[in-house]
């Protein structure tokens, strides 16, 4: 069945430190970045101070919009969301400067009340992580939103004066100060926000999260679902706030106008982990800006597994035969579900999200194709997935190319994945290569033979009529490989 058409989505989100254009392009349920520009504009610098936007970041705000716009009326996509939060939300000239970017832009703001931009922030998360439980912690530069995340979705939210701006920024860092804040702040609320499990939205965070990567030399610097326990990032966040402004700035990519945030943004989720009683942080790349998106899919299409169709999106927009990952799944989850779980319940979506990127090296030579699927899977930016399920599905989709297992970072690979992960990962690639080679990748050829599992053997047969299918030296050896993996002896008939 070919893939719904794309579409174009754009979001422009000034927030108090930084204004943003993202360009996205969305296929059914999955949200790609295609175009991302920021600019540091500081609009809300003097909010603290003086309450009201900084003039030079007022400035610099009304460039990168004109700029902005400019590049929309290029690119024409389908829907704009233009959003204002803390900064255009809090100051008292925040009015004027919305009547000012419609009158020398055109552009019309809208600008989120703490509790819409609490809610967003959610639907962002569960955007990107469905399954999200506890709560989110969305921190910019004036405000931290935080909101819990309910059965049904997006709960009870608040909206906080703890973004670096509103903690005295402006006066320079003095660390007990800012934690004296955070306390008397946070200490109203804490009670009813009280997590193990605590989503950190932010650039802030996400900058303190590839710090400890670096720190901690772990191996894929993907930010997006990075877990980190209590006890880690409280390590962390204590020794970025007692860095110097020059030792931060000597870190490898961190700007000079990021380096003056992180220690505040450090003290703050020293703070929430403290008096949330926090066990563990993940980090979600996806906030406000995607759940604007996310908010505005049909409910039918919100309901879709975002692995599954960031999957099928990725393979058809690269592969050849539209229908054989749904063919491939049909053909070998009953056969899979037999086996042991290794992934608490995630496994089905794991097998289903593999099929569908069967044919993800199809146009690539094949002498490479392992490696750079591999490699492509390992780092795609799609949601619904933790770091030990990208390795799990980037191990897979080079099992389907090669029987030889060598991939280019298995360090990667052993780090993230236990033994019994590895060799189910294995077994799932070279099952689905068999499926591949068995059917010429035709889903309805491979529907008339059946795979199955018993304690002892795997068993390849085929309907009436379509014996031949299972002939060849080539259909023996695939169908050896996958019972080797998984430990039993081989039947064909």
């Amino acid at each position: 069945m070919p893939f719904p058409a794309p579409r174009d989505a754009a979001v422009i989100d000034i927030g108090s430190n930084s204004v943003r254009l993202v360009v996205y392009r969305l296929e059914g349920r999955a949200i790609w970045t295609v175009f991302n520009e920021k600019v540091l504009a500081g609009l809300g610098r003097d909010l603290g101070a003086h309450g009201r936007l900084s003039p030079e970041g007022v400035q610099q705000t009304l460039a990168a919009l004109k700029r902005f716009r400019a590049v929309l009326e290029a690119v024409a996509p389908a829907e704009t969301f233009v959003v204002a939060t803390a900064a255009a939300r809090e100051a008292s000239d925040g009015p004027a400067f919305v009547a000012r970017v419609k009158a020398e832009t055109g552009l019309t703001v809208r600008v989120l009340s703490g509790e819409e931009e609490a809610h967003y922030a959610a639907l962002g998360v569960l955007a990107g992580a469905p399954e999200a439980t506890g709560v989110v912690g969305d921190l910019g530069g004036a405000s931290l939103e935080l909101v819990r995340l309910e059965t049904t979705g997006a709960g009870l939210g608040v909206t906080l004066p703890l973004g670096p701006f509103s903690l005295g920024l402006s006066d320079g860092f003095d660390g007990e100060r800012v934690r004296r804040l955070c306390a008397q702040r946070l200490a109203p609320v804490a009670s009813a926000f009280k997590t193990d499990s605590f989503h950190a939205v932010g650039g802030a965070w996400r900058n303190l999260a590839l710090l400890h990567m670096r720190l901690s030399g772990y191996p894929l610097h993907v930010v997006h679902q990075y877990e980190i326990s209590a006890a880690e990032a409280l390590d962390a966040a204590r020794l970025v706030a007692h860095q110097s402004k020059a030792s931060l700035e000597r870190i490898e990519g961190m700007s000079k106008k990021r380096s003056e945030t992180l220690p505040y943004a450090a003290v703050v989720l020293e703070s929430l982990i403290e008096q949330l009683d926090l066990k563990r942080i993940e980090i979600s790349a996806f906030g406000v800006r995607e759940g604007l998106l996310f908010e505005a899919m049909p409910p039918r299409v919100r309901g879709l597994d975002p692995l599954i169709e960031g999957c099928a999106s990725l393979g058809a927009r690269q592969g050849v035969a539209d229908d054989l990952g749904r063919g491939l799944e049909a053909w070998l989850s009953e056969a899979f579900a037999t086996l042991p779980p290794v992934f608490d319940g995630r496994d089905a979506v794991l097998v289903a999200a593999a099929c569908r990127l069967a044919d993800l090296g199809a146009r690539l030579h094949p002498d490479h194709r392992a490696d750079l699927v591999f490699e492509q899977v390992l780092r795609a930016p799609i949601a619904g997935l933790g770091h030990a399920e990208r390795a799990f599905l980037a191990t897979a989709v080079y099992a389907r190319h090669s029987t030889a297992f060598n991939p280019p970072e298995l360090e990667v690979v052993e780090r993230l994945l236990n033994p019994a992960r590895l060799r189910r990962a294995r077994a799932l690639g070279a099952t689905i290569r068999l499926g591949c080679d068995l059917s010429g990748r035709s889903a309805p050829l491979l529907a008339r033979s059946r795979l199955s599992l018993d304690k002892a053997h795997l068993s390849l047969t085929a309907e009436a009529g379509y014996a031949d299918l299972l002939l060849g030296e080539q259909t023996s050896k695939r169908a050896s490989t996958v019972a080797q993996l998984l430990g039993l002896k081989l039947k064909i008939n």
